[in-house]
């Protein structure tokens, strides 16, 4: 990969419904914020909220970017997501098929 490109990322985040994660996926794709977002359904997910142990069926992303679009991703999806601390986590791709992370750049880089 060129040296001079920025990092890829992975970015996992949660939804509460399909419909929602097929919304969030569509908009980062049309503002290419994101290459590429795998939608999973139904993950359950149990967390600790407000002193609680919580259980939830949710719907998962995964959406590959860039570190260069990181921070309007992040943004776009706070803004749009309905829970008001919406998982967001950032994992760099340390290693991958060269094309496919050129892709990504590609894919997200603003014109």
């Amino acid at each position: 990969m060129n040296e001079n490109l920025d990092q890829v990322l992975l970015v996992i985040t949660s939804c509460p419904d399909k419909a929602t994660a097929i919304a969030i996926a569509e908009m980062l794709l049309v503002k290419r914020l994101a290459a590429c977002v795998n939608v999973m359904p139904e993950v359950i997910s149990l967390y600790m909220w407000n002193g609680k142990q919580e259980r939830s069926y949710e719907v998962l992303l995964q959406i590959k970017t860039t570190s260069d679009a990181y921070p309007a991703l992040q943004a776009c999806i706070t803004e749009n997501h309905p829970y008001e601390v919406p998982e967001i986590i950032a994992l760099p791709v340390v290693a991958g098929l060269p094309a496919y992370l050129q892709w990504a750049h590609d894919q997200t880089g603003r014109q």
